[in-house]
């Protein structure tokens, strides 16, 4: 096998250097080092309406950002941001899923907020569908204006249509069309798109609609818009205001196919209500017990630390007078049992003393020549350590010094806060996935989907159970599926982090981590801190991570994006991480919500300077696309409900940064195709939102399957060709590549033979074609073409002697 189909193929063989250099540009919203000024613009909200938020219970608000710089900004403070950004003519507005009092924190930073969305009553039943846009890189567009001029000896156009997209939504269609213009970074004139009314009519016909200047943080990134239209448009036009024209064919969006891929007697439709992590483990044990021959459960090698925590108070309302308390037993092993009692003596001059009675503490308080209370908080703790040291500890609350005096209390009971049913295990839990395939001896092509890295997303474990029901249930009747699971080695992990599951079921709703407690006695390791506790697990991967320089997590302990203490600190990340291993998986999905976003690697940068983690390849770009139309169709089948262009791509572009997230480690650790569902609206819609959103996924995680097993029978070698056109530089042509399917081409100018070692063909930018290169009239160009499977054009041998590569002299074109 070449080494191309190994690994992650050709990227291999470039340095990191060549890699930044020659793969698509790279975009990204940046975080300056200095503090943001805040926003000149009213917050869209009432200042009442925040009047509302509690103190620690967790709402979703607006934040309303001047640009990508304030966005990044945002992010380091480590604010548990939603999955939504929304680009605007004025700014950004995102959503953070923040308490009371962490508005009032960021306020003071110098952050805006505007409208409350969703708070802690309501979080429940929904959470505000998020936006998303496509953002640029600043360098891509000083390149194309430096280059585009329009003049009588030129014939380069200042205006370049990047997309031109027609697609259905419901009864809805929508032509959207994204553009660039030389002069757009300081003229704000709209771009008017001329559109036809079908193949074979005018251009015009069909009418206009105008397309708006995008800027972000002072930097022009494109034009864009979409418009409702009556009839589908085969090509439009855009003549710009200083005369380029460009001319588009309209490519449609997500086509339904004609022919259901689902054979007759299909089954589907297993789910009918949410599951928590330990109904998702017994369902798909349940399914390996009824189809052994094809299915097994493996339990993952890492148990989680366990739904336990210790039981804790925090005693007093003045922070230099608390006391804070832990048992040293779990709650559920005695701890919950344990009482403390602040007591006044009622008399005069006496000692502080603490007595135990089983697992009861009474504190006497000292008192002075006048009955007055004297003892204080670091006093109390002494005395509590030395004297009931094998029932608790005692500390001062988040590194106080304790010198306020202690108000007497009755009875407090420790608590460990947690709530769930006694059928809830609290020892370290065991992770469970269920491998699906008739050869389950990595012999066949491995394909992966994971679920509930953030605990909080309810709709995407249902996806995975839904899908390996219908590969089960189906086997014994339907071809198509047959054919899956008979050649590929299936693994679906529906919980990677169930204890964070069980405590967003059972206890926080808004829970996003894990319930591992990093945090100290010197910071919010005390019962108060309870809810902000846990490492975002999908944070805490090897690639691109925040130990690497990398934005979008924090280093605290409360932070929503709390990357932990290091890389695979936790054991949630070493079991992904160890599933990403398996030599034979190629393919993954990482499903999470929400927003209605399909994304895949790069997903992170580093600031200052957006320093992109490498972008694919075009021709590993190309496959990311081409698999992604089948599957976002797949998915549009089920209600006619579109995942939109501008919320597919690379993470970095339609999102954020997100350092060290695991679809980056799949990708440029293990070579895996990795894609990233963002599945619906809100993390926890009503049901019958969510059953929706978990059978039109399945779809598309079936179809991901139908992609890998056709991508491992993919035999037939590519095909390409060399375009020539006229250059606006005398004595120049320039020329591009195209190929039959996604591949690579590696070419020479200097009539050298074409190795791997040859320059690879890149990309024009970002979600653009490929580059254009200008070359001497009279070069003759040498290239071949592999494809993401290691298949070579006309069977050259690159490392070998032949020479039946492509070949080609260039001429300038017949004016």
């Amino acid at each position: 096998m070449s080494e191309l189909s190994t690994g992650s193929r050709w990227r291999h063989r470039i340095p990191a250097s060549t890699a930044l250099a020659v793969a698509t540009a790279v975009l990204l919203l940046v975080s300056p080092a200095t503090a943001i000024a805040p926003r000149a613009a009213a917050p869209s909200a009432a200042p009442a309406d925040l009047g509302r938020l509690a103190e620690e219970k967790a709402s979703v608000v607006e934040v309303v950002l001047a640009g990508s710089a304030e966005l990044d900004a945002l992010v380091a403070t480590g604010v548990d941001l939603d999955h939504h950004v929304s680009h605007t003519e004025d700014g950004i507005v995102v959503h953070a899923v923040v308490t009371g009092n962490e508005v009032a924190t960021l306020t003071r930073a110098g952050f805006t907020f505007g409208n409350v969305l969703h708070t802690a009553a309501d979080a429940a039943d929904r959470v505000a569908e998020r936006e998303a846009t496509i953002a640029a890189h600043l360098a891509a567009n000083q390149e194309f204006a430096a280059a585009a001029t329009v003049s009588a000896r030129s014939t380069v156009s200042d205006v370049k249509i990047i997309r031109a997209d027609y697609y259905t939504s419901g009864e809805t269609q929508v032509l959207s069309v994204e553009a660039k213009w030389a002069q757009g970074q300081t003229d704000s004139t709209p771009l008017t798109v001329e559109r036809d009314s079908g193949p074979g009519t005018e251009i015009g016909s069909g009418g206009t609609q105008n397309i708006s200047r995008f800027v972000d943080a002072g930097a022009y990134l494109y034009h864009r818009g979409a418009e409702q239209v009556t009839s589908r448009p085969a090509y439009v036009r855009i003549t710009s205001p200083t005369g380029g024209t460009a001319v588009a064919k309209v490519n449609q969006w997500l086509p339904i196919p004609d022919k259901d891929p689902e054979g007759p007697g299909y089954m589907k439709d297993f789910v009918a209500s949410y599951l928590t992590p330990t109904e998702l483990y017994d369902r798909i044990k349940a399914l390996a017990a009824q189809y052994p021959k094809i299915s097994e459960i493996v339990e993952l090698p890492y148990q989680t630390n366990g739904y336990r925590r210790q039981a804790q108070a925090v005693l007093g309302t003045v922070n230099a007078s608390r006391v804070a308390v832990d048992s040293v037993a779990w709650g559920h092993q005695g701890g919950n049992d344990i009482a403390v009692e602040l007591a006044d003596p009622g008399v005069v001059d006496a000692p502080l003393a603490v007595t135990v009675t089983g697992s009861q503490v009474r504190v006497d308080l000292a008192t002075d020549g006048s009955g007055t209370v004297t003892s204080t908080a670091g006093q109390v703790v002494a005395a509590l350590n030395a004297q009931a040291g094998t029932l608790l500890r005692a500390y001062t609350y988040r590194g106080s010094p304790g010198a306020g005096v202690v108000a007497p209390a009755a009875p407090a009971a420790l608590s460990d806060g947690l709530s769930a049913p006694p059928s809830v295990s609290r020892d370290p839990h065991p992770v469970y996935a269920i491998r699906i395939g008739k050869h389950r001896d990595g012999s066949k092509l491995g394909v992966l989907a994971y679920a509930q890295e953030h605990a909080r997303e309810w709709v995407p474990p249902l996806v995975t159970v839904e899908t390996a029901e219908r590969l089960l249930r189906n086997y014994a009747h339907d071809r198509k599926t047959r054919q899956l699971v008979d050649n590929l080695d299936i693994w679906i992990a529906p919980s990677i982090n169930p204890d964070g599951g069980h405590y967003s079921f059972y206890d926080f709703n808004s829970q996003r981590k894990n319930m591992t407690n990093h945090c100290t006695t010197q910071s919010s390791g005390d019962f108060l801190g309870r809810n902000s506790w846990g490492v975002d697990n999908n944070r805490n991967y090897t690639e691109y991570s925040l130990f690497d320089g990398y934005s979008g997590a924090s280093t605290s302990c409360t932070s929503g994006t709390y990357a932990g203490p290091s890389e695979l600190s936790e054991p949630e990340n070493r079991n992904v991480d160890w599933l990403a291993a398996r030599p034979n998986v190629k393919f993954s999905m990482n499903l999470h919500s929400s927003g209605n976003y399909f994304m895949w690697s790069p997903g992170s940068y580093a600031t200052p300077g957006r320093v992109s983690a490498p972008r694919p390849t075009l021709a590993e770009e190309s496959l990311f696309w081409g698999a992604s139309s089948r599957i976002l169709t797949a998915i549009k089948r089920h209600r006619n409900l579109a995942v939109t262009p501008a919320r597919t791509g690379p993470i970095a572009d339609v999102l954020y940064s997100a350092a060290g997230n695991s679809g980056d480690m799949l990708w440029y650790k293990y070579g895996i195709y990795a894609w990233n569902f963002e599945v619906g609206t809100s993390f926890q819609p009503a049901w019958d939102e969510a059953h929706a959103e978990t059978m039109e996924f399945s779809n598309g995680l079936v179809e991901m399957l139908r992609v890998a097993r056709d991508f491992d029978t993919d035999r037939k070698k590519p095909s390409s060709s060399l375009s020539v056109t006229a250059s606006g530089t005398p004595g120049m042509v320039d020329v591009t590549f195209s190929t039959s399917e996604p591949a690579a081409v590696f070419y020479t100018l200097d009539r050298s033979r074409p190795t791997y070692e040859s320059t690879l063909y890149g990309s024009a930018g970002i979600r653009e074609g490929g580059e254009t290169l200008t070359v001497p009239v009279g070069t003759t160009v040498h290239w071949f073409s592999v494809d993401a499977v290691g298949n070579v054009e006309k069977n050259y041998k690159p490392d070998g002697r032949g020479n039946n590569h492509n070949k080609k002299k260039v001429k300038a074109p017949r004016r």
